[in-house]
């Protein structure tokens, strides 16, 4: 089988541990690499080559409208943190350099905010969503500038190359794990969300016994992944379909009027 993982590259050794899991119970090997497209310019995925999905829920809805047949959401990702509720969700965490001047959204007017690209529910077309229930537009902001990834927004906000960011808590909660002093240089001054998890998707070429088979799998795993998991700060798996990713596509199509800025 083979899997790709459109998301942050530091949580992809978890992705490699749960395609080792799911090969064991289908009796295959799962190869999962780092996709190097945004997932709805990928021709691997409009070839229907991937037969496991780590991607965003944006993305995935809006390949949806145009191939609804093709993939199907399996389940996803319960962090342990309090904040989570013991619910699939995250939030987008709108930070900046911890010795800045920047406290409170009206703070940010006229900053330069740095985001991972425009696919991105967590890092860009919520923080559209924000600013449209706001009554604002992107020209709030004197410029943005697209980093690439989750983490190197981050350094962009460490090296002065912009202000803010609004980051995928979970890609946080890791890299303050992976660096504890990183807590000290950078500051959350807001939370937006929260939102439906990003999941892990399947080809629907599988067939419905194999997909149940990884489903249940997920749902129930053994005390190996359970301990991977851990060290990433899920709690469980949560089972998902495509009703729980509408509000993502909502507030992309209201993210999508918000005019302004360069």
């Amino acid at each position: 089988m083979l899997a790709v993982s459109y998301l942050s590259p530091n949580l992809l050794w978890l992705y490699r541990a749960i395609g080792d899991y799911l090969g064991q119970h289908l009796g295959c090997s799962v190869e999962v690499i780092q996709g190097e497209h945004d997932p709805l310019e990928d021709p691997a995925l409009a070839g229907d080559r991937w037969d496991l999905l780590f991607i965003c829920g944006l993305p995935l809805m809006r390949y949806g409208q145009s191939a609804p047949h093709q993939l199907r959401p399996l389940v996803a990702p319960v962090m342990a943190g309090v904040r989570y509720g013991g619910q699939p969700v995250y939030f987008s965490d709108v930070v900046v350099r911890a010795d800045s001047a920047l406290y409170t959204w009206d703070d940010l007017a006229q900053t330069v905010f740095s985001y991972n690209d425009r696919g991105s529910h967590s890092g860009y077309s919520r923080m559209g969503y924000e600013l449209s229930q706001r009554g604002q537009n992107w020209g709030f902001f004197r410029q943005r500038v697209e980093s690439g990834g989750h983490v190197r927004s981050l350094q962009h906000i460490l090296t002065g190359q912009a202000d803010c960011a609004a980051i995928d808590s979970t890609v946080l909660d890791q890299a303050l794990r992976n660096d504890p002093a990183l807590g000290q240089k950078l500051r959350i001054i807001t939370s937006l969300g929260p939102s439906p998890m990003p999941p892990i998707a399947v080809s629907q070429r599988l067939g419905q016994d194999v997909i149940s088979t990884l489903q249940q799998a997920l749902l129930q795993p053994d005390a190996a992944l359970q301990q991977q998991l851990a060290q990433a700060g899920i709690l469980r798996f949560a089972a998902v379909d495509w009703a729980t990713y509408g509000p993502v596509l909502a507030m992309y199509g209201e993210s999508e009027g918000v005019g302004g800025g360069e």
